[in-house]
C-alpha cells in the first residue's frame, strides 16, 4: 500500500463533562507549582539585588534628593529578606487558592452550559 493511497483515520469526540474533582486537582499541583517558582524567583531576584548594591545606592540617592542626612533613608529596613519572602509566600498562598476555586468553578459552569453549546469537540487522527 502506498503513502497516497493511505487515508488517515478520523474519530470526533465531545467533552460533554468534566470531573471537577479532576480539575481541582489538577488546578491545585499547577498553582502549586507556580506558586513554588514566584517564591523563588522573588528569593533570586532580591539576592542579585543584595549582592549588586542596588538597595544602598538607591537609599543613598533617596538620601540626595531628599535631604535628609540626618535621619537617614535605608532601603534595607524596608526591603529585608524576611519581610520580602513573608509577602511572596502569601501572594503564592493567595495564587494556589485562587486558581484553584477558580478552575473548579469553571469545571462546574462547564459541566452546566454544556447543554446549551453541546461540548467540546475534538478531532483525533493517525495521521503522521
Amino acid at each position: 500500500m502506498t503513502e497516497a493511497a493511505r487515508t488517515p483515520k478520523r474519530a470526533r469526540l465531545y467533552v460533554t463533562r468534566v470531573d471537577p474533582w479532576s480539575v481541582t486537582k489538577a488546578a491545585f499541583m499547577l498553582a502549586l507549582s507556580i506558586g513554588i517558582i514566584i517564591v523563588v524567583a522573588v528569593g533570586a531576584l532580591w539576592w542579585v539585588l543584595d549582592v549588586t548594591g542596588v538597595f544602598v545606592t538607591v537609599s543613598k540617592t533617596v538620601d540626595d534628593v531628599v535631604g535628609t542626612a540626618a535621619t537617614g533613608f535605608n532601603l534595607l529596613d524596608y526591603t529585608e529578606l524576611n519581610r520580602v519572602m513573608g509577602v511572596a509566600v502569601i501572594v503564592a498562598s493567595i495564587e494556589i487558592v485562587l486558581v484553584t476555586l477558580l478552575s473548579t468553578i469553571f469545571a462546574i459552569l462547564y459541566n452546566l452550559t454544556v447543554g446549551l453549546t453541546g461540548g467540546l469537540e475534538v478531532v483525533l487522527s493517525d495521521e503522521v
